[in-house]
């Protein structure tokens, strides 16, 4: 590790499952490189990471030599494992994958926030599970609300209902921001129903 680098440990890395991989490689793909537009109020970005996050992680340099394995980094600690969403992985990959996707993009406040809106709305108003707090925290009161889900709808069908809530809310969040309308068509197209609904028919990690 560099002085102004903070990369992902070896044994961090070849020991993550290959779910993990895939829903971290997956966000990679869609952020794709350095990104440098004039109308985004964060400024510049590489590999969808922003430079106040890259430094808060312990990056200096040019945002365009921001390694790939740096980013890795990042979203494997601060958008899966420190929302607590890895916690998940037992009974969704596809909703991990959903939560880490939307939290990179919107803020894991918000995903985390979406998510346990789309189990309160699910709960048919408590007669199947208790109604959650909703605090932008993912803790073992959700966990066990989307396991209650999962008992009464099941499995595949707990997961596409819950991913159709947070992809409505995430596109009703993108029709509010009209003063970044330049990117509207963009996050429309890559970031809303970008985990496909077959991937509930996984299994989930064990």
């Amino acid at each position: 590790m560099t002085d102004n680098t903070k990369v992902l440990s070896a044994s961090k890395k070849t020991g993550v499952s290959a779910a993990v991989a895939g829903i971290i490689g997956a966000v990679l793909l869609a952020e794709a490189g350095y990104v440098n537009h004039p109308s985004d109020p964060g400024g510049e970005t590489n590999y969808g990471i922003t430079k106040q996050v890259a430094v808060a992680n312990g990056y200096y340099g040019p945002m365009k030599d921001m390694p790939k394995d740096f980013a890795w980094s990042v979203y494997y600690d601060q958008y899966l494992g420190k929302p607590g969403y890895d916690k998940l992985l037992p009974h969704s990959v596809a909703v991990v994958e959903e939560l880490v996707d939307t939290g990179v993009n919107t803020g894991v406040s918000r995903s985390s926030t979406w998510f346990q809106k789309a189990l309160n709305a699910l709960n048919r108003g408590g007669k199947d599970y208790p109604a959650i707090a909703v605090d932008g925290k993912v803790g073992k009161q959700a966990i066990s609300a989307y396991a209650s889900l999962e008992k009464k709808r099941g499995r595949v069908k707990a997961c596409e209902m819950v991913i159709k809530l947070i992809d409505a809310q995430q596109a009703m969040h993108y029709m509010s921001l009209t003063k970044l309308s330049d990117f509207t068509p963009g996050w429309v197209d890559h970031r809303i129903g970008n985990v496909n609904l077959e991937k509930c028919k996984l299994p989930p990690e064990q």
